[in-house]
């Protein structure tokens, strides 16, 4: 009896053993297979940010930085099934084959490529055309390939920073000044400019739409023309439109120092009752409704002019007629 249990209790720690080895084998094989299908981490890409500390605290609060997760841009994507052609602009190295990009919103590689690895010393490669620039900011494009900026090569970053998108310039209007002040003139002395309307308040101004488009592209003034639509944002009252432009419906009653102006009292040339109207269609009627004032005007001037050109033939063929009456009786007399 003692002997079988003796044989029992040593074949035990030959079992648990076995268990123990097998188990060890198991896991060390497992362990081995994922190591095999795992594949190495890559190397981590050195940051900008740990030299180019202006740059990307400039960068950081810009359009560029917040392309993906702008709330606005965000609400528009997702209620339009979160299209990927939206994604090569709103992100860096988007791949619409895999739909995977580098990182949200524009970073340092959209512009500068890939890090290099002899930068530094090395400069970096830049994308700094216009249109480079062009090629998502597409709209602002097409209104500056209508100026005289396109033609002499004024292009992008000789106005914006491109990495805060901001103007050069503090004040927007010195940018202005800077190249244009030549072409100033008596301008400098015009009202607009004593009441504090600089360059930009005219020509690079933008009118909301009463509706956004679909596609969520809106002029952004680079045409920098003067059109009546700019006139009559300020000046509602003194055209006697009856109506303001979105965003500028107290555009008429205060100027840029926030001071009172007095109403202009006479007879209103058109009311726009309907606010469904677009801004289109209200600057068309407002054209319509000068056009057919200056018509009315013509045509008072016309009657005028003929009443007084038919009196005036009048009294020249009376006085003809009475001077060959008298002198017929002259030469009666004599």
């Amino acid at each position: 009896m003692f002997r079988s249990l003796s044989l029992e209790l040593l074949r035990r720690p030959v079992w648990a053993g076995t268990l123990v080895a097998a188990c060890v084998m198991l896991a060390t094989v497992g362990i081995a297979a994922a190591q095999e299908a795992t594949p190495p981490p890559p190397p981590e890409a050195p940051e900008c940010t740990e030299c180019h500390l202006d740059i990307t605290d400039a960068w950081a609060h810009s359009p560029h930085a917040h392309a993906f997760d702008d709330p606005a841009f965000q609400e528009w994507w997702q209620g339009h099934g979160e299209t990927g052609e939206c994604l090569s602009c709103h992100t860096t190295g988007y791949q619409s084959t895999t739909r995977s990009f580098l990182v949200e919103g524009i970073a340092c590689e959209a512009c500068h490529g890939s890090s290099q690895p002899d930068h530094p010393p090395a400069i970096v490669p830049v994308k700094a055309d216009t249109e480079y620039c062009g090629s998502c900011h597409t709209t602002t494009l097409a209104e500056w390939r209508q100026t005289g900026h396109s033609m002499e090569d004024v292009g992008c970053t000789d106005c914006h920073d491109p990495h805060s998108q901001k103007a050069l310039f503090e004040v927007a209007d010195d940018l202005c000044i800077n190249c244009h002040k030549g072409d100033m003139g008596d301008y400098l002395e015009d009202l607009h400019v004593k009441k504090g309307i600089g360059c930009v308040d005219c020509h690079a101004l933008v009118i909301p739409p009463e509706t956004q488009p679909e596609d969520g592209i809106v002029p952004t003034g680079h045409t920098f023309t003067i059109t009546p639509a700019t006139c009559v944002a300020c000046h509602t009252d003194a055209l006697h439109a009856g109506f303001a432009l979105p965003g500028f419906e107290n555009g008429s009653g205060e100027t840029a120092e926030g001071e009172p102006t007095p109403e202009v009292e006479a007879s209103t040339l058109l009311t726009v009752a309907e606010s469904s109207l677009s801004p289109d269609q209200r600057i068309q009627a407002l054209e319509t409704a000068l056009a057919s004032q200056n018509l009315t005007t013509l045509m008072q001037g016309g009657i005028v002019g003929l009443v007084l050109g038919a009196s005036t033939a009048w009294f020249m063929a009376h006085n003809v007629r009475r001077r060959k009456s008298e002198e017929e009786h002259g030469e009666e007399e004599s």
